[in-house]
Order: C-alpha cells, then sequence, then structure tokens
C-alpha cells in the first residue's frame, strides 16, 4: 500500500515537472536553437560550395595557362611565345607599328 502512494506521488511529480512552464519554454527555445543553427549551418555549406566551383574553375585556368607555357617550352622556337609576352605584358611594338587605343571607354 505504501508503496503504491509512493509510486503515485512520484508520477505525479512527473507529470508537474513536464507541464511546468519553464520546462515548455525551454524546450521551445532549444527546438528554436537548433532550427537557427541547423538553417545557418546549410547556407554556409552552400556558400562553400559556390566557392569551390569558383576555385575549381580557377584551377583548370591555371592548368590550360600552364599546358600551354610548357608547350611553348617544349618547342624549338621560343620567338612566338617572347613576342606575345613582349605585346601583352609589355605593351611593346614593332617601330614602324600604329596602335589605335580605344579612349571612350575611360
Amino acid at each position: 500500500m505504501l508503496r503504491k502512494k509512493k509510486i503515485r506521488k512520484t508520477k505525479s511529480k512527473i507529470k508537474k515537472f513536464f507541464n511546468n512552464i519553464p520546462f515548455k519554454i525551454v524546450s521551445i527555445t532549444l527546438v528554436i536553437c537548433c532550427t537557427v543553427i541547423s538553417i545557418s549551418t546549410e547556407y554556409d555549406r552552400m556558400q562553400k560550395e559556390e566557392e569551390l566551383l569558383i576555385i575549381k574553375e580557377k584551377i583548370k585556368d591555371y592548368e590550360n595557362e600552364n599546358a600551354e607555357l610548357q608547350q611553348n617550352l617544349e618547342g624549338d622556337d621560343m620567338t612566338a611565345y617572347i613576342e606575345k609576352v613582349a605585346r601583352e605584358d609589355f605593351n611593346y611594338a614593332y617601330p614602324d607599328e600604329q596602335r589605335f587605343y580605344d579612349t571612350s571607354r575611360n
């Protein structure tokens, strides 16, 4: 008999605990925090995937440039490469060559 009363008291304490307003507030707050953290993590993951795609494109560009440079180094005639670098990087021109620049874009 005494044991049954003790069990009933324990059950009623458990029910009171779960019906308690602070417990409900803490539970709702915990669910909201977990949801916000999950959404934030997913957003960061999507940004990192975009960055990864950009980096992969840069890698392909550098590999293509590297292959072109390797081809120029393996070739016997370096004059074409030297001329290309002089024209593109240093803006050199032949003495009798005339260059025209579009200044309307500035």
